[in-house]
């Protein structure tokens, strides 16, 4: 199977919905500094880029694709064969479906064969030195891998069936770079900068200001392929929590929020896929989050001024779970405009005539 250079979706990306985005999941797989990124988007070089697809294993909201390779399809293949291999088109190595990179090879899709019991081997992986894919097709393979490993134990006592990986040599295999799972390293993957500046930020808690309302565009809610297969791979026949560890190769997170949010509702406005929403009656409002659609794309922790939004380290997976109220307020009455108002303090008058009296301030003294 070869694959044609990715087709970039502008609308899916989060540098699209929030244009000061740090995310660069893109840009890192790339192992042929193909990805140029900018405050909306990201673009694709066709003279450099190799066709490996890890950008499109690699981007959480599924900003690339391509027409040729199409997991879904090769799931369907193995599906009816009763041992199916896959190799890397680099490593010239016969197999029943032959993709660019196994790094392309994301952890739902690998979780979802083990979750069949589908007898399956990949090939080429001992070659991954010499390939012009380099080490971010092995590296990325590794993360994919191990957070198979973490569904595998989750899922247990169910009986998955682990895919079989050709061994690399010992010198390749010392060569590999070893990629954490804590939280610590998702941070500083998704967010671009070292936890401790995050960390001191959230410490401080500084006065929170507004994102402008320029920076967040609206899009259509999309849900990936890759949290699909996870939301079928993420249950217990027991019935018992499937509770796995954050992980950057996960695409899953779990949010949670500590006081001090300003209800500006950014993170709301700037989710790209609906896991985060908002409720609202007469008598109050709440902030709403529903596990199933997140796909750990962290631009909500990233558009979130007071950061206040946090991630869970561990987190039960389990799908089908009821939304979550991550803040609920009792709605307040202006006593300027008689419109009912949400506000994390005690007000007398809603933000729109507080803004229409500053403004006479400053114009009028």
């Amino acid at each position: 199977m070869s694959v044609g250079i990715p087709e970039f979706r502008p609308s899916r990306c989060v540098r699209y919905r929030y244009r000061y985005s740090e995310c660069a999941r893109c840009m890192d797989a790339c192992p042929h500094q193909a990805i140029r990124l900018s405050d909306t988007r990201a673009a694709i070089d066709a003279d450099q880029c190799r066709n490996c697809a890890l950008c499109v294993s690699a981007c959480r909201t599924g900003a690339f694709a391509a027409d040729s390779f199409k997991p879904i399809d090769m799931l369907r293949q193995a599906i009816k064969t009763g041992r199916f291999s896959i190799a890397c088109a680099p490593s010239g190595h016969p197999a029943d479906a032959i993709v660019p990179c196994l790094g392309a090879l994301d952890a739902s899709l690998l979780a979802y064969i083990e979750k069949r019991r589908l007898p399956t081997t990949l090939f080429g992986a001992s070659l991954c030195t010499d390939c012009a894919h380099g080490t971010k097709g092995a590296a990325q393979l590794a993360a994919n891998l191990e957070s198979v490993a973490e569904l595998r134990a989750a899922a247990a006592p169910d009986p998955w069936l682990p895919i079989e990986v050709v061994e690399d040599t010992a010198a390749v295999a010392a060569e590999k770079p070893r990629f954490a799972s804590a939280r610590r390293h998702l941070f500083r993957r998704l967010l671009g900068r070292g936890v401790d500046e995050v960390a001191a930020v959230v410490e401080q808690k500084p006065t929170a200001q507004p994102v402008p309302d320029k920076a967040i565009r609206p899009g259509a809610y999309a849900l990936t392929e890759q949290r699909e297969l996870l939301q079928i791979v993420a249950g217990r026949k027991d019935g018992q929590p499937f509770q796995v560890a954050i992980h950057e190769a996960l695409p899953a997170l779990d949010i949670t929020i500590s006081p001090g949010c300003t209800v500006c509702e950014a993170c709301f406005r700037v989710c790209p896929t609906g896991a985060i929403t908002i409720t609202e009656n007469p008598g109050d409002w709440a902030l709403l989050f529903q596990r199933d659609r997140c796909v750990g794309c962290a631009v909500c922790l990233e558009v979130c001024q007071p950061r206040v939004l946090d991630a869970a380290a561990t987190f039960d997976l389990t799908p089908d779970q009821p939304a979550r109220p991550l803040i609920r307020l009792a709605k307040q009455r202006c006593k300027r405009c008689d419109r009912f108002f949400v506000s994390p303090h005690p007000e007398e008058t809603c933000r729109v005539c507080s803004d229409d009296q500053d403004a006479f301030t400053a114009i009028y003294g």
